[in-house]
């Protein structure tokens, strides 16, 4: 068998289970999270979310509603630098995200029943 017919039947072979994994994929809710972030991210959206009597006001103040919050809470990016994940008993994250064109810091606690947004601000600065 020549080089070309190993490499044909190779991607041939493959190309079937491609097919067959989405087909039998598609429309489950499977995800990849492997890396810290994304961990962090899935746990916390898993838990009930608490906002802060002082995070609702400022969320009134800035205009955002939960929704703005829920989608940053999903897509944002932990700062691992100034999150502190160790703390006991709950670990608290900083995450940062975008809504309104406007750079959007909360402060969340992953407890383990629970994540309680403790506070957001604007980050000042160009981006």
């Amino acid at each position: 068998m020549k080089l070309i017919q190993r490499i044909g039947y190779y991607l041939g072979g493959f190309a079937i289970g491609l097919v067959l994994l989405a087909f039998f994929l598609s429309g489950k809710k499977t995800s990849c999270s492997y890396g810290p972030e994304a961990r962090v991210l899935k746990n916390i959206n898993t838990k009930k979310i608490i906002y802060a009597p002082k995070v609702l006001n400022r969320l009134n103040q800035l205009a955002l509603d939960s929704v703005a919050i829920k989608d940053i809470l999903k897509k944002g990016d932990i700062n691992f630098s100034e999150s502190e994940p160790r703390k006991s008993p709950c670990a608290e994250y900083l995450i940062e995200g975008e809504s309104k064109n406007e750079q959007i810091l909360l402060t969340v606690e992953n407890c383990d029943s629970t994540a309680t947004v403790t506070n957001i601000n604007i980050k000042s600065g160009d981006h």
